[in-house]
């Protein structure tokens, strides 16, 4: 039962970004934006099509580690095929364990393992990350040299990662302007970096 449920969701997965080609439209609220917002999505449809489905595999994997799963707190954000690992792990073995398991994940191609050995933040902690991610996003979209669309945000702890395929006139404005968000105690970017003009996708 539980093999046939992933097949579903992989499948559907697949379906939703096959319809992309590479650009999508969706509604956006929020400040510069007229109520529909272009999403220019520089990976390719196949690699964003991998990427989903490199994070659910990696998340089924980790969970059913029972050590992993009891005793840490650990988000998985694939992008490009390169995974970030974030969150919390009590032990340097079990945060290595983590880097391997999904390492071992067909086309992942890199991963950074950001996880802190220390023990899993709290519900408290974990609501102000989703607020300063929330926060970082609304900015990012008001600032009309961006393209926000084009970049990950992920917030641990008050440390606020940057992901996506950007130039690096793009990544230091991006940098700058997360660097202004209240809660920010850190910003570390994990960009690729293009030569301006150029699309992955083209």
């Amino acid at each position: 039962m539980r093999q046939a449920f992933s097949k579903t969701v992989l499948l559907g997965i697949s379906l939703f970004f096959l319809s992309l080609q590479g650009c999508a439209v969706v509604t956006a609220v929020g400040a510069g934006t007229s109520g529909v917002a272009v999403i220019h999505d520089r990976r390719t449809p196949g690699t964003l099509i991998d990427d989903q489905i490199i994070e659910v595999k990696a998340v089924s994997r980790l969970h059913a580690d029972e050590d992993l799963s009891e005793q840490s707190h650990i988000d998985v954000t694939c992008f490009n095929s390169i995974v970030l690992l974030s969150g919390e792990a009590p032990s340097d073995s079990l945060r290595n364990r983590a880097e391997e398991i999904v390492k071992a994940i067909p086309k992942v191609k890199a991963v950074h393992n950001e996880i802190a050995v220390v023990a899993p933040s709290s519900a408290l902690s974990r609501s102000g990350d989703t607020w300063i991610t929330g926060k970082v996003k609304t900015n990012l979209i008001a600032n009309e040299d961006v393209d926000a669309t084009r970049i990950k945000v992920v917030t641990e702890r008050g440390i606020v990662y940057l992901m996506g395929l950007v130039t690096p006139e793009e990544a230091n404005i991006a940098t700058e302007i997360v660097r202004r968000v209240g809660g920010v105690q850190r910003v570390i970017r994990l960009f690729e970096y293009i030569q301006p003009n150029t699309d992955q996708n083209e």
